[in-house]
C-alpha cells in the first residue's frame, strides 16, 4: 500500500511539474514585454509621413513630430527670388551657426526646391511665431516680405525660417531630418539625395 502511495505521488508530482515547466513561457512573456516601449512611446520618436499634394503656393501647414510643431511651407517662384533681398538684414543667412542638414542644396533649406520644412518653435524661448506670408508693411518691419513673426518677445524669421538681426532669437529656425517620396513628405526620416 505504501510502494502504491509513493508511485502515486511521484506520477502527481510529475504531472505537477510538468503543467508548471509548460506555464513557465506563458507567465514569462507579459514580463518581458514589459520592458519593451509602448506604442505611444514608439510614436513620439516615430516618422510622420504628409500628403503635401494639396499644399497651395504661399500655404503653411501644421504637423506634429516629436510633440514638436513642424510648418511646411510651399513657395512661390517670387518669394524664393526675393530671398537674396533679404541677406543684409539676417543674422545667419547662410546657417553657418546652426548644425544645419541640408545646407547650401537649396534657398528652401530643405531638400526640395519648393517646400520649407522648419521646426516651429522660436530659438528664443521655444514660443511658436506666427506666419506672416503677405509682401507688405507691418507694425514690426515697413519694408516686410513675407516670414515668421513670434508675439512673445519680437524675433523675426525670413520664409524660410533665417532670423533677423537684432532680435532675442540667437539662431535660425531649426530643420528637422526630412524626405520626398513624389506628394510624401516624411519628417524624421533623413534618406540618401537624389
Amino acid at each position: 500500500m505504501e510502494e502504491k502511495l509513493n508511485s502515486r505521488r511521484k506520477v502527481l508530482i510529475g504531472m505537477t511539474a510538468a503543467v508548471g515547466a509548460s506555464g513557465v513561457p506563458f507567465a514569462a512573456v507579459p514580463f518581458l514585454s514589459a520592458w519593451n516601449p509602448s506604442a505611444k512611446a514608439k510614436a513620439v520618436g516615430a516618422p510622420v509621413k504628409v500628403d503635401i499634394s494639396k499644399i497651395q503656393v504661399g500655404q503653411k501647414i501644421q504637423v506634429a513630430w516629436r510633440k514638436q510643431p513642424v510648418f511646411v511651407i510651399r513657395h512661390s517662384a517670387e518669394a524664393l527670388q526675393n530671398l537674396s533681398r533679404l541677406e543684409d538684414k539676417l543674422d545667419d543667412p547662410q546657417s553657418i551657426n546652426i548644425d544645419e542638414p541640408y545646407r547650401d542644396i537649396n534657398p528652401t533649406r530643405s531638400t526640395s526646391k519648393e517646400f520649407t520644412v522648419i521646426a516651429g518653435v522660436c530659438t528664443h524661448l521655444g514660443c511658436s511665431p506666427k506666419y506672416y506670408p503677405e509682401m507688405e508693411p507691418q507694425p514690426w518691419d515697413e519694408a516686410w516680405i513675407g516670414g515668421f513673426f513670434c508675439p512673445c518677445h519680437g524675433s523675426m524669421f525670413d520664409i524660410v525660417g533665417r532670423v533677423f538681426k537684432g532680435v532675442p532669437a540667437p539662431t535660425n529656425l531649426k530643420v528637422p531630418p526630412h524626405n520626398f517620396k513624389g506628394n510624401i513628405l516624411t519628417i524624421g526620416e533623413d534618406k540618401e539625395l537624389t
